[in-house]
C-alpha cells in the first residue's frame, strides 16, 4: 500500500452523520469525498440511495452549524441538485470543504 505524498489530499474519505439527528436514526448519511467526485450516501432497507458531483463541478460548500451539528450543502456549477446533509461533526463538516479544495487544487497544479 502506498501512501499519499505529503501535502497532498487522501484517497478517499467518508463521513457519516450523527444517529441522534431526525432522518439519522437507523441509516445515517455518509459524505464521501475522493479525487473524483463528492458523494452523498444515503442507506435504505433495501440499498442506498447515492448522488454525487464531480469534483472539478463543485462551486462552493456552505456549512451551517449548531450548537452540536452542522449542515452542508455543496453546490454545482453544473446546475444540478445541490448535495445537502444534516447532523455532521463541525470538524468533519470543515474537513469536507478542506478536502474538496485540496482536490480540486491538484487537479489545477
Amino acid at each position: 500500500m502506498t501512501l499519499p505524498a505529503p501535502g497532498s489530499p487522501p484517497p478517499e474519505e467518508s463521513f457519516e452523520a450523527s444517529r441522534w439527528t431526525s432522518g439519522n436514526f437507523l441509516f445515517p448519511t455518509r459524505i464521501v469525498v475522493n479525487a473524483q467526485r463528492v458523494s452523498r450516501v444515503k442507506p435504505r432497507v433495501f440499498g442506498s440511495n447515492e448522488e454525487s458531483i464531480p469534483i472539478a463541478q463543485v462551486a462552493s460548500v456552505h456549512i451551517s452549524t449548531g450548537v452540536l451539528w452542522a449542515d452542508i450543502r455543496i453546490e454545482s456549477a453544473g446546475g444540478s441538485d445541490p448535495i445537502a446533509s444534516h447532523g455532521h461533526r463541525k470538524q468533519d463538516a470543515k474537513r469536507i470543504r478542506e478536502l474538496i479544495e485540496l482536490h480540486q487544487s491538484a487537479r489545477r497544479g
